[in-house]
């Protein structure tokens, strides 16, 4: 092995150990190069240190979201506002996530209607 390989080799097993798995995939919409995978901070990384493995385009988007979030109250209960920023954070992953159900969805039903025995569907 050279010494470039040996340092592409060397980057790819720093990234898997800190994904904390050989075969990270983003949450969101399945890619699996590790080279476009990131670790986002659910309710923010001012709020929890919970993470969800997404693709770059994925956090690109998630995170936007998380700019149109209430601003930070500085008498609010912490607790309460760290849990609130959370439950938005999942709706966001979930929200990208539905979105290419329904597109997957609708690629099925066209492939099974393409497939159909005598053309009637």
């Amino acid at each position: 092995m050279n010494a470039i390989e040996l340092a592409k080799e060397t980057r790819k097993q720093n990234r898997l150990e800190r994904f904390g798995t050989n075969t990270p995939r983003c949450g969101v919409c399945g890619e699996a190069d590790d080279r476009c995978l990131e670790a986002h901070h659910v309710a923010g990384r001012k709020h929890d240190d919970a993470t969800v493995l997404v693709c770059r385009n994925c956090h690109r988007k998630v995170s936007d979201d998380q700019r149109d979030y209430p601003a930070l109250n500085p008498d609010a209960d912490a607790f309460l506002d760290a849990v609130g920023r959370f439950m938005l954070g999942l709706a966001d992953l979930l929200r990208l996530i539905v979105e290419r159900l329904i597109v997957f969805g609708h690629e099925l039903i066209n492939r099974a209607a393409s497939n159909a025995v005598g053309g009637e569907s």
